[in-house]
């Protein structure tokens, strides 16, 4: 079964944007690029049918479409350079997910705290201006002046697109911990009626803490965070009836819940536990 292209965006989008800004090194220029291939998507899909990886499609074309925005700005050589660039630009990382690059330069300590969360949600999650704004009870122009700020810093301040070398993890972790956790519960409580389309959001949270955890698997919070959102999340087949009503927790069967989830989180404790008690115990006397 092949998904409509808003679907594909939904679950995808957020991968697609975060390797065009790694790319192309602006995310105005990034989102410009995608969406370009979102037009070349309607129009192409309409045809042939959605292909058998859209992620990919989509971050081929809009690749190409960026380079050639370049081109046609191109006025002096370092456009040149930077039109190159995009087009052999290799990964450099080895493998590590482009979001959690883009999740530690959102959350760099030049930008503002609001402006940190705001933009990750844009970026990573693909959430609009209107949710991001709902979500933090706040007026719309106030969100998309937070982003733009944020934008604008990460610009001038020529803040990189990577994951921070271990000296500088403690400064970004509080920052780090709470948009993944944001991410989440954004996708978890969201209302009644909205819970269907807010699935991924949760799993995004979830999947940027493991991440997290492999990266920094001595540090607790993160461990610890991983195992509150797998135990949450765990719950979310009892969450409503049939009618699609949320049920309290005290009222929920239990015997659907996923019990592997509940199995991990109390396995992470314990682990992370065990480390935290050997290092507490006192050297032997030689």
């Amino acid at each position: 079964m092949t998904l409509p292209l808003d679907e594909v965006l939904r679950i995808e989008g957020g991968q697609v944007l975060a390797t065009l800004i790694r790319l192309i090194g602006d995310i105005d220029r990034a989102e410009d690029a995608l969406q370009d291939a979102v037009v070349a998507a309607v129009e192409t899909w309409t045809r042939t049918g959605v292909p058998d990886n859209p992620g990919a499609w989509l971050t081929t074309v809009a690749r190409h479409k960026g380079l050639d925005r370049l081109r046609r700005e191109a006025r002096r050589a370092p456009k040149e350079v930077e039109a190159a660039r995009l087009l052999t630009d290799e990964d450099e990382y080895g493998g590590q997910d482009d979001r959690l690059r883009l999740l530690f330069t959102c959350c760099h300590p030049a930008l503002a705290a609001e402006s940190q969360v705001a933009l990750a949600l844009r970026t990573i999650c693909g959430l609009t201006t209107v949710d991001i704004a709902r979500a933090f009870v706040v007026p719309e122009a106030t969100i998309g002046q937070r982003i733009s700020r944020a934008k604008a810093k990460i610009a001038r301040a020529h803040i990189p697109y990577r994951v921070p070398p271990a000296h500088e993890l403690p400064e970004r972790l509080d920052a780090v911990l709470s948009v993944i956790y944001l991410v989440f519960t954004t996708g978890h409580h969201a209302p009644v009626g909205e819970l269907a389309s807010r699935v991924d959001l949760a799993r995004e949270g979830l999947r940027l803490g493991r991440m997290l955890a492999e990266l920094m698997p001595d540090e607790a919070e993160c461990v610890g965070l991983l195992a509150l959102m797998l135990a949450t999340e765990a719950r979310r087949p009892a969450r409503l009836d049939a009618a699609g009503d949320l049920v309290l927790l005290a009222d929920q069967d239990r015997s659907v819940w996923d019990h592997e989830s509940i199995a991990e989180a109390a396995s992470r404790i314990e682990t992370v536990m065990s480390r935290s008690r050997d290092w507490q115990q006192p050297s032997p006397r030689l």
